[in-house]
């Protein structure tokens, strides 16, 4: 990359461009939603099994599906903020790191309630596991660049790469800057330790304590996934008040990109009800039936004709 193609930084712009595609009001929106209906399900799942009562099969593939769901966006997003970190400004860069935060806190809440799921696959128990070490290193490095903007005072509408060159800086407080460093260090560290900590749950062949170890983790995630939640909407240009003057209100705009992510909320659930109904279970076929002929959510017989073949399942409301 030539100097050329690099930004200025020596001068910060008055104003900064909106970025809908991090920030937008449908973006923000899936990530929290998602967040929250999967801890919701978590603590449902956990608390049940606490209770001597066995959870529900189409309650656990919800809960993955949003766990997946979650993990993926979270990933895809922070991969989006490094591939623009010469032109993303700070106030967008913390914001995609609440949101990795969040979807961390999500994940690994799902993890305490399923991972008896996961230990059961040898393939899906690491798949999960490479998964949240993307995670937990794109994270890691969210917090590495968000710590160096604080402690050298990068003005707020200067791009991020600006950080580690000579630039602008910012006329914060002291205090408001000790504060910051503080409180970024400690949440590198608690990334850092939850990766760990998930790790050594997921591939512990036995439980010890699991009771304990399941609720207090779950509420230690549930209060992390609702900081970054509340932090997010207070910052933000679509609910609040943003950290950074920007030139533009696309953030508060919907989009087609904006309903997408909205959209894509209801599959988690599509998938759960085409379970509930058996239209997963696909019989085998067989070169001497016509496997269209063979129903996908009856097994009792009642559809049988006299020469053993199914007929149509009609719809009971509307025969």
């Amino acid at each position: 990359m030539s100097n050329s193609s690099l930004p200025r930084c020596e001068i910060a712009p008055e104003t900064a461009r909106s970025d809908a595609g991090v920030a937008g009001a449908g973006i923000l929106l899936a990530f929290i939603i998602t967040a929250g209906l999967a801890l919701l399900l978590s603590s449902f799942i956990v608390f049940s099994e606490i209770r001597g009562r066995t959870s529900r099969n189409i309650s656990r593939k919800i809960l993955s599906g949003l766990s997946d769901q979650q993990l993926v966006e979270g990933i895809g997003i922070q991969v989006v903020g490094l591939a623009k970190v010469n032109s993303m400004v700070p106030y967008h860069f913390f914001i995609i790191w609440m949101l990795s935060l969040l979807s961390t806190a999500t994940n690994f809440a799902a993890l305490m309630a399923l991972v008896q799921d996961f230990k059961r696959d040898w393939v899906l128990r690491w798949l999960r596991q490479f998964a949240m070490f993307v995670n937990m290193v794109l994270t890691i490095v969210f917090g590495i660049f968000v710590l160096e903007t604080n402690i050298q005072s990068l003005a707020p509408t200067l791009p991020m790469v600006c950080v580690w060159r000579e630039h602008a800086k910012s006329s914060d407080g002291q205090g408001n800057k000790t504060l910051s460093v503080i409180g970024t260090i400690a949440v590198i560290a608690a990334s850092a330790i939850i990766f760990a900590l998930g790790t050594w749950y997921l591939h512990m062949k036995r439980q010890y304590w699991g009771k304990i170890v399941r609720c207090v983790s779950l509420l230690v995630l549930m209060a992390m996934a609702i900081g970054a939640a509340v932090r997010v909407i207070i910052i933000s240009q679509a609910f609040g008040t943003p950290s950074v003057n920007l030139s533009d209100m696309g953030e508060k705009e919907w989009s087609f990109g904006q309903l997408l992510t909205m959209l894509l909320l209801l599959l988690p659930f599509v998938s759960a009800l085409e379970i509930f109904r058996g239209q997963m279970h696909v019989p085998e076929s067989s070169p001497h039936d016509d496997s269209d002929q063979i129903p996908l959510t009856s097994s009792d017989g009642a559809d049988l004709k006299p020469d053993n073949r199914y007929t149509y399942q009609s719809n009971p409301f509307f025969r």
